[in-house]
């Protein structure tokens, strides 16, 4: 017991020691900004998430316009009112938006202790369902890969963070959304769950398909394989939660087993999602009650998103398409490219039910593939969320692959921008064939990663099955 409590110190002491590290690093770059000159890139900046095109909508609101005059902001009027007032003050002999940096400083380290929490909450549960059956070993080996730890790490020193934080992008804080309602479901917090999602939607619209799996992880937890497994092998299921009011108790068939789904939490989520979207929008409608009210918020924001406006470069792939295509057939393929999101994620959740974070996390991989404006602030998260399942997809196909495409499309993207904006050299074929690059290499990283999962409940399924008929011979 005292060398597993001398290890369990030395790891947390190891993970504060990078966490520290990685704000120093972060800062050291901040003092920076203008030899890297990541605001102004397209990989970092979108139309969505520019502090720059936020400071334009402030000093549009301060001088008694509309903040969504012109074509420059098309952000929440609840963020303006936040960062705003923070982009006009200026520290003697400190780097112009110091205080806006500090606050995406904040944020990242605050994911990443969100991150942290909910792996370290997913591998519990992962481990007594191992437990209960009977499957002690690969629950031995899970206790030397922290996932939490693992994740938090990643998702802090990931290049990607660091170039979104660095660069003035308001990423970080919808990034904050997101882990405030996936932290929310898996405790069960179900306030602090449905705050989150609704304003992660409220920033950037496309988590509200996030609503799937926090629903499943509300209603069966954050890991349901041994229920299923149980099922199998025994026809019940026994379960004690102390932590929750829908408490279970001993299952003995399948009909009473699908009634442990707990639809009180999510009955408390759906009535604390329309508080909290009420009072969102009535904040809203104060902010921009001079400016056209609530409609030209939705019409700037919501319409700005779904209909491509702006067609700038990024590292999506929408951008160059809209360009090219006829203004003809323009609406039929904002539809397609548009719903072809909701088209995966019925038959996702179908599927992987019984994992709702790493539905969770396969979610929000498509939507920053396939969103209007992406940037590496959106890759930036389900990279770090990827790490949760470090041991489950352990035996992932390509992973060596994809690290060495991610690397190359990282390092070739600014050359080929380089090469087609300044130095005339090239045209918007190089930039484009990078963000396809990009947009193929998170298609494989779904489709592996979901097969290893897949792979992995079936190899657990087996090991349970010999083992019980291990015991009755």
């Amino acid at each position: 017991m005292e060398e597993q409590s001398t290890k369990t110190t030395k790891k947390h002491r190891r993970f504060w020691t990078w966490l520290t590290a990685s704000v120093l690093f972060r800062l050291i770059l901040i003092y920076f900004p203008q030899n890297l000159n990541l605001s102004s890139r397209p990989e970092v900046s979108t139309p969505l998430t520019s502090l720059r095109r936020l400071a334009e909508g402030y000093w549009l609101k301060q001088s008694s316009m509309s903040p969504y005059a012109g074509s420059m902001y098309h952000g929440s009027p609840l963020l303006l009112s936040l960062l705003g007032p923070l982009t006009v003050h200026r520290i003697d002999r400190m780097p112009s938006h110091l205080l806006c940096s500090l606050v995406f400083v904040a944020a990242d380290v605050l994911n990443s202790l969100l991150i942290r929490a909910t792996g370290q909450t997913l591998q519990i549960a992962y481990r007594q369902s191992l437990k209960s059956l009977d499957l002690d070993m690969i629950s031995e080996t899970m206790e030397t890969l922290p996932s939490g730890d693992i994740a938090a790490l990643i998702y802090l020193w990931n290049p990607f963070t660091i170039a979104a934080c660095v660069g003035l992008s308001t990423s970080p804080i919808e990034n904050l959304a997101i882990m405030l309602s996936l932290y929310g479901a898996c405790k069960r917090l179900v306030p602090l769950a449905a705050f989150g999602w609704v304003m992660a939607t409220h920033l950037s619209l496309y988590p509200i398909i996030l609503v799937i799996p926090i629903i499943l992880l509300l209603g069966n937890g954050p890991d349901t394989p041994r229920q299923l497994f149980l099922l199998r092998r025994h026809g019940k299921v026994e379960e004690h939660s102390s932590s929750d009011s829908c408490q279970k108790e001993k299952v003995s068939d399948q009909s009473k087993l699908l009634n442990l789904f707990c639809w009180r939490s999510v009955m408390l989520f759906l009535l604390w999602t329309v508080m909290w979207a009420v009072y969102m929008l009535l904040l809203c409608g104060v902010s921009v009650k001079q400016y056209g009210g609530l409609w030209e918020m939705f019409t700037s924001m919501y319409g700005f998103i779904l209909t491509v406006q702006d067609l700038s470069p990024n590292i999506g792939v929408l951008w160059y398409f809209f360009a090219e295509v006829f203004d003809f057939f323009r609406n039929f393929f904002l539809i397609v490219f548009q719903m072809n999101i909701l088209f995966m994620i019925f038959p996702l959740a179908i599927r992987l039910h019984h994992r709702p974070c790493f539905l969770a996390f396969v979610y929000i991989t498509i939507s920053s593939m396939l969103k209007s404006y992406p940037s590496v602030g959106d890759s930036a998260l389900y990279l770090g969320l990827l790490g949760w399942f470090v041991y489950e997809l352990s035996e992932m196909k390509f992973s060596f692959f994809l690290f060495c495409v991610y690397v190359g499309v990282s390092l070739l993207s600014p050359v080929m921008h380089n090469l087609w904006k300044w130095r005339g050299t090239g045209n918007a074929n190089f930039y484009f064939a990078t963000a396809m690059a990009y947009a193929c290499l998170q298609i494989i990283l779904v489709v592996e990663s979901v097969s290893a999962m897949l792979n992995h409940d079936r190899k657990l399924r087996n090991l349970s099955s010999a083992k019980l008929q291990d015991g009755k011979s």
